[in-house]
C-alpha cells in the first residue's frame, strides 16, 4: 500500500508541476493532502469511510466553492484516478457517505469540462 501512495504522490505532484496547475485557485497537492485519507478506503475498503477520509472530503468540499477551484480539482482527482484502481461503488458514493459534496466522484472517466 504504502508503494501505490508514493505513486499516487508522484503523479500528483508531477501534474502540479505544470503551469496549468499554478494557475488554479487550488492546487493538486491541497487536493491530494485532503483526499489522502481516503485512499485505502477506495481501494479496500466496505461500509463507511473512516473519520479522517471524511474530514478531508469535507475540507475539500469547503476549499472547492468557485468554478475555477471545482475544475482544478476535478483534473486532479481525474488524473489520481488514472493511477489508482478503485472500487466504483465506493468512488461513487464517497461524498455522500461523508454528508459533502465533491466537484466529481474519484473517477478516470469524468469529463472535467462539465464542472463547475
Amino acid at each position: 500500500m504504502s508503494v501505490l501512495k508514493s505513486l499516487v504522490i508522484i503523479s500528483v505532484l508531477g501534474i502540479c508541476l505544470t503551469p496549468r496547475c499554478s494557475e488554479s485557485a487550488i492546487s493538486c497537492s491541497v487536493v491530494l493532502n485532503d483526499l489522502q485519507p481516503c485512499v485505502s478506503y477506495l481501494i479496500n475498503g466496505s461500509g463507511q469511510p473512516p473519520k479522517t477520509c471524511c474530514d478531508g472530503v469535507k475540507r475539500l468540499d469547503r476549499e472547492t466553492t468557485a468554478s475555477a477551484d471545482k475544475k482544478a480539482a476535478c483534473q486532479c482527482i481525474k488524473s489520481v484516478a488514472n493511477t489508482v484502481t478503485v472500487k466504483p461503488e465506493l468512488a461513487k458514493s464517497l461524498a455522500t457517505n461523508c454528508n459533502a459534496s465533491l466537484p466529481v466522484d474519484p473517477s478516470s472517466t469524468v469529463d472535467c469540462n462539465t464542472v463547475g
